[in-house]
């Protein structure tokens, strides 16, 4: 026994898959941590808010995270791939960096200009006031911009695995919000000030951050027009993806913000903070894998074992997360309150949606953290092809036919993701 020990521990790989065990170990709990104190949080706006208001938070919220998208549109993407290649050198990091930032604020005027009648139509469609949609849209503002540069910021502490810091940081950013939550929900239960109780907490958190990166960056480099110009070749190439993506993405919000009633919206909002959980498995596939997979060299057999390794990882969280929701569906809608008890089916259609979803989602994106991308067109072309056979199947304006909808949809996408995965890694000459 004790020679079967001394030669495992002899192994040339025994201390690196020693190190990753125990980084997964700690990524994992600061993870469980995190989402516990944002699961917390949610818990209590879906309780104390009237159904009305949370339907006007819900809505607020979808339109926050489509902002940020299109604001993105694939520069987090250049940023990941080009940093990569040179993850080493500060300066050139730096350039990398300060160029991903200068195009983002760039694409957040034009978004903003953009969405602003958007916003303040669909808040008015679902029964809010004028002052009340023009507070929520204002409260929308800092918690946009505060969430411009975190995703970029992150960047570079992940590529050199300095995990500690930037989970400190996330902790930091986490209680402060469930700290803000709780001091004003029972004082001023409206959106808006949850909104501003959600964006004061991240401004906070990209301070600190910056802090972080000036142990890998040269924070005095100025945008590159060459470097820009790289990004942008990645960003013309899956900008349409990532349009299409965020409307398609929350096209159960969209359709039910428009042609539903605020009742059903609040509810898929509320069921949604059950699918909310998955961002624990997008934070730590973000966090140890995809920077992982970006610096791995061009070797055919390597990025096969670990695409299929991450698969693996990927359909045993997903199949337990399912296990939960089929055993417990009553004790999880307890959670959200009365107004939401009758809603089993619908948990669990949302939550295979989610599943699904995040395996599609992953998929495509630790292929895309080596640069490779569908082609737009194709993408557009079969997802709307996807959404009018799906509309001659099932009532899109009723929530279940949504639902139904977005699974399929969600399979589609998996099975494209890998196919076109598969293509890239057999390619690869070595």
């Amino acid at each position: 026994m004790n020679w079967s020990l001394d030669k495992i521990r002899q192994h040339q790989h025994f201390d690196k898959s020693l190190n990753f065990i125990k980084l997964i170990s700690i990524v994992g709990s600061t993870e469980v941590i995190l989402k516990l104190i944002g699961f917390v949080s949610g818990i209590l706006i879906v309780r104390m808010l009237p159904v009305q208001e949370y339907a006007l938070y819900t809505l607020a919220n979808t339109m926050l995270g489509t902002l940020v998208m299109f604001t993105d549109s694939g520069i987090s993407n250049g940023v990941m791939a080009l940093s990569g290649k040179v993850w080493k050198d500060p300066k050139k990091l730096g350039e990398v960096l300060a160029t991903g930032l200068d195009l983002r604020k760039k694409f957040a005027f034009i978004a903003l200009t953009v969405s602003t009648p958007i916003i303040i139509y669909l808040l008015l469609k679902n029964n809010a006031s004028w002052l009340s949609a023009v507070l929520i849209f204002l409260s929308l503002i800092p918690a946009f911009y505060a969430a411009l540069s975190d995703s970029l910021l992150e960047i570079t502490p992940k590529l050199h695995q300095d995990i500690s810091s930037l989970q400190k940081n996330q902790l930091r950013v986490g209680f402060g919000r469930l700290l803000l939550v709780i001091l004003t929900i029972f004082i001023f239960p409206w959106t808006f000030v949850l909104i501003l109780a959600s964006g004061i907490p991240q401004i906070y958190g990209n301070s600190k951050l910056k802090i972080i990166n000036k142990k890998f960056v040269d924070s005095h480099q100025k945008p590159d027009p060459v470097i820009r110009k790289e990004i942008l070749k990645i960003v013309t190439r899956i900008l349409p993806n990532i349009i299409f993506y965020a409307l398609s993405g929350q096209i159960v919000i969209w359709i039910l913000s428009v042609f539903g009633n605020s009742t059903d919206l609040a509810s898929i909002g509320a069921l949604g903070r059950f699918a909310a959980l998955m961002a624990f498995f997008t934070t730590i596939s973000g966090t140890l894998f995809l920077p992982r997979f970006s610096r791995l060299a061009d070797d055919k057999e390597i990025l096969l074992r670990y695409f299929l390794f991450f698969q693996l990882i990927l359909f045993l969280a997903a199949g337990f997360i399912m296990l939960i929701v089929f055993l417990f569906p009553a004790q999880m809608l307890w959670l959200l309150g009365g107004s939401y008890s009758s809603l089993s089916s619908e948990l669990f259609l949302i939550m295979l949606s989610s599943c699904i979803g995040l395996i599609a989602a992953m998929s495509g994106n630790l292929i895309g953290s080596r640069g490779h991308f569908l082609n737009p067109i194709f993408v557009i072309a079969l997802n709307l092809g996807t959404v009018i056979l799906a509309y001659f199947i099932w009532d899109l304006t009723k929530l279940r036919g949504i639902l139904y909808y977005s699974i399929f949809n969600q399979c589609l996408s998996l099975l494209v993701n890998y196919i076109f995965s598969f293509l890239v890694i057999i390619r690869v000459k070595k």
